[in-house]
């Protein structure tokens, strides 16, 4: 015999037991969170039996639910994802002026996943994507205070004391922008590079920010979320983040890690580095003893401790060896 679900308006003055429908298919993958309010106003969600129409409903562990016909599976771990957003792609599983969508850029193997908060079309970088409703909703909220850091190119000259409105906090369209760290890295001709952070993710916020002081935003790179670095990430690439990172960094239960991929995985349409990887070949071996470099022993081993660590690979993650050309645009496709 079914059980039948859990009605919040019941006469009952106690907190009704279970999640909200619309909660349990976000974090089993199915949906957002209002995606999934959406279908079931659709009428293509059931539980026990019984299509339901509102999802002011909770449900426990044993309600049955149903999408379109078929039996909902329990909810998979949180899982998160790099990807390196190329240009030219819409951040929306759908768009109504069929443009390409990021979705239509990963693998096939890919599971459903959400994008955590949005790049818009011209802007590049970084963007997380995750199979849980849950940990969208945690790693956009604001209270998070994780910082976002992004690579501005500007037309003009700007000068420290052209940039510093920005670092108190301006108000655009009676829109109130919180204080940025803002700091001029280097004019490049008709250009100025500048690296900008800010906790806030409003729409088109750097640009409309920077249009506020007179300067047009024509390349916008976002090169960290938080803990989370783009580093060597080419566009269009993903890479799983392991699960013990997940439970350093945002408190999740960690799981076996032999199965995570140990490579970024490449999407459709990658091609080769062009590019030679390091200095260049590694010259014959003619020994298993390296020979001593000044400050080391005989056999490679460093004397004494270890030199100083690098100071930009930490807080500039595109000043690193490793780092993209941000110069470079990728071959526009015929």
């Amino acid at each position: 015999m079914s059980q039948k679900p859990t009605n919040p308006a019941s006469s009952s003055s106690k907190t009704p037991a279970g999640d909200r429908i619309a909660k349990v298919l976000s974090r089993a993958g199915i949906a957002s969170r209002r995606e999934a309010e959406k279908m079931i106003g659709e009428g293509r969600v059931s539980v026990n039996g019984k299509v339901i129409e509102s999802p002011a409903l909770n449900v426990t562990a044993k309600d049955k639910i149903a999408v379109d016909g078929r039996p909902l599976d329990g909810p998979e771990p949180a899982r998160l994802w790099l990807y390196h957003k190329p240009t030219g792609l819409v951040t929306t599983h759908k768009d109504e002026q069929g443009r390409p969508t990021i979705y239509d850029d990963l693998l096939e193997d890919m599971p459903r996943v959400m994008s955590v908060g949005r790049l818009d079309l011209n802007s590049e970088g970084l963007l997380l994507l995750t199979n849980d409703g849950g940990l969208k909703r945690q790693l956009e909220l604001p209270s998070t205070g994780w910082l976002r850091r992004y690579r501005v190119r500007v037309k003009g000259n700007p000068t420290d004391t052209d940039l510093a409105p920005l670092r108190d906090g301006i108000v655009v369209d009676r829109e109130t922008f919180q204080p940025m760290q803002v700091t001029l890295d280097r004019q490049q001709g008709a250009n100025a590079w500048l690296t900008v952070g800010l906790r806030e993710g409003k729409n088109r916020e750097i640009r409309r920010a920077m249009e506020n002081i007179g300067l047009s935003v024509n390349r916008l790179i976002r090169v960290s979320y938080g803990p989370f670095q783009l580093g060597p990430l080419k566009p269009g690439e993903v890479e799983e983040v392991r699960r013990r990172v997940l439970r350093d960094q945002l408190g999740l239960e960690a799981e076996d890690d032999a199965d995570a991929p140990k490579r970024p995985r490449a999407v459709r349409g990658d091609r080769p580095d062009r590019r030679p990887k390091g200095p260049g070949k590694p010259g014959p071996k003619t020994s298993t003893k390296t020979a001593a470099k000044p400050g080391q022993k005989s056999g490679g081993k460093p004397a004494g401790k270890p030199g100083a660590k690098p100071t930009k690979a930490k807080d500039a993650p595109w000043e690193t060896d490793a780092r993209p050309r941000l110069t470079r645009r990728r071959p526009k496709k015929n």
